[in-house]
């Protein structure tokens, strides 16, 4: 709701409830304390919706709540004799409903169910006269209608806090697809206006360097440079690789655990240079159907990532189960964590939290499960580790072996 229209609607309320004082001031022959709590209840109320804007904290629209209700509530102790107040005791949580927050709706409705208990116990067990008659001759509707009343307002809740996730999905994943978009067309730019470039020096610099007309630290500092120019050729393919995937590539029905047990053979070398250790536990007869190259790029990367993050000695855990109609793998590590933040920037281009890192990587891995109809989920606690989680579609057992 924009701020012009939110200030308007609050005009309104407050309007309408300063002309219900009016209405209520001849019922009165002096200035009695009940006319007192009336108006300090309207100019509570009416001051902190306006000053809500400005400060949208979770106390602040717990206080609003509280004032909503005991302003319903006066109404309905002070003018007995209006039927139609006990309608709004009904939809106090109502109020909860504006802020879409699932933790104040609850506490709303709890409030407002203990607040009605004690009313009814009031006016069927305590109060002496007619004035509440409206609720004295049919004690068990009355109650049966407040419940039925709280029932909607949850459904109502319910659905609506439902769509508003939905709509974050959505919102969430297209920024997704303009992200990658725009990566696309940035990476078409730099392959084409850099690779040809650096492809000519590299080449001028091979030259030099078999050569005989410098010397060896000379040549030393050649190589040092060729170097530098595969690393800036190795991001240019990345960046090839997410702005022209491969949709077309062979899938195959792969054996889970042998295509780990690739991945994990592959990098045991690895982990041994930097000590640590790739742990492997796989549930047998799991079948995904997947390109094979594109499965071990996938996990090469995501182990390598927990490898790199590790400190000597921890060990990398790799598994995989069936869960329900999926295969869920899980790449754990205890390194260094990751805060909330960090999480919601991962497959960002060129963001990375390696040193060395351009963040293409991971964005290739977020390629690569979304174009075979899987999650990609990332759970961590700083200085206590990250989970990667990773769920495909599970495929029949086939019949005969696929050889990799």
């Amino acid at each position: 709701m924009k701020q012009k229209q939110y200030y308007f609607l609050t005009l309104i309320s407050t309007v309408l409830m300063t002309t219900g004082l009016f209405v209520a001031i001849p019922r009165y022959e002096g200035l009695e304390v009940g006319l007192l709590i009336h108006l300090l209840l309207i100019m509570l109320l009416s001051s902190s919706l306006v000053i809500y804007p400005k400060y949208e904290r979770y106390l602040f629209r717990i206080i609003i709540i509280i004032i909503g209700a005991a302003y319903f509530y006066m109404l309905f102790f002070l003018y007995p004799e209006t039927w139609s107040t006990f309608i709004f005791l009904c939809f106090i949580p109502g109020f909860s409903i504006l802020f879409f927050d699932s933790k104040l709706f609850y506490f709303s409705l709890v409030f407002n169910g203990f607040l009605i208990t004690l009313t009814f116990s009031y006016v069927v067990l305590i109060h002496q006269g007619s004035d509440y008659s409206h609720i004295k001759l049919d004690v068990i509707g009355n109650i049966i209608n407040f419940i039925g009343s709280q029932v909607i307002l949850y459904l109502i809740f319910h659905q609506s806090a439902n769509r508003i996730k939905k709509q974050q999905l959505y919102y969430e994943e297209l920024q997704k697809s303009e992200r990658l978009k725009t990566t696309g067309q940035l990476a078409a730019a730099v392959a084409h206006e850099i690779r040809n470039p650096l492809t000519v020096v590299k080449g001028f610099l091979q030259f030099y360097e078999n050569g005989n007309s410098f010397s060896k630290e000379e040549k030393s500092n050649f190589t040092l440079m060729i170097d530098e120019l595969n690393t800036a050729e190795h991001v240019i393919s990345q960046l090839l690789n997410t702005s022209k995937p491969d949709v077309d590539q062979k899938k195959e029905t792969l054996d889970v655990r042998k295509g780990l047990q690739s991945v994990t053979d592959l990098l045991m070398s690895y982990g041994v240079v930097n000590q640590n250790k790739i742990d492997l536990s796989v549930q047998e007869n799991l079948y995904i159907s997947i390109n094979i190259i594109e499965f071990k790029q996938l996990f090469i990367n995501l182990v390598k990532n927990a490898i790199e993050v590790s400190n000597k000695g921890d060990s990398v855990v790799i598994s995989a189960e069936q869960k329900k109609k999926e295969v869920e793998f899980k790449v754990v590590d205890t390194a260094i964590g990751m805060s909330e933040e960090e999480m919601n920037s991962l497959g960002t281009p060129f963001y990375s939290l390696k040193s060395k890192g351009t963040g293409l990587g991971l964005m290739i891995c977020f390629n690569i499960v979304e174009k075979y109809n899987g999650t990609i989920q990332f759970q961590s606690v700083v200085n206590q580790g990250t989970t990667v989680i990773v769920r495909f579609p599970i495929a029949e057992h086939p019949l005969t072996d696929n050889k990799e």
